[in-house]
């Protein structure tokens, strides 16, 4: 994978193949992170690695109907803004809610 991205040209791309849930502690804080995976909540891992100003997107709800939702991190504090409804596959892992 690594291989491709530079084939193309990308920079400043890191991979981490590992359980999601968790986030990537040592690269934290993100100013952006992406879910596309269903989740009834935001992993808590992520929703503390997100900087102050930074942003979530994820697809929140049951595994069978879920809204895309927007989430904004300001001054600590988690504001939800919904988009649409969506289905997505769920989200499995340590901070899901759901075994592995």
């Amino acid at each position: 994978k690594k291989v491709l991205l530079e084939e193309l040209a990308y920079g400043n791309i890191h991979i981490k193949n590992d359980d999601g849930t968790i986030g990537w502690k040592e690269e934290a804080p993100f100013d952006r992170i992406i879910v596309t995976a269903a989740s009834a909540d935001i992993p808590a891992p992520l929703a503390e690695q997100l900087c102050d100003g930074g942003k979530l997107i994820l697809p929140l709800g049951d595994n069978y109907s879920q809204v895309l939702t927007v989430v904004e991190k300001k001054g600590g504090v988690l504001k939800y803004n919904q988009l649409c409804g969506c289905v997505f596959v769920p989200l499995i892992g340590k901070y899901s809610g759901r075994p592995r």
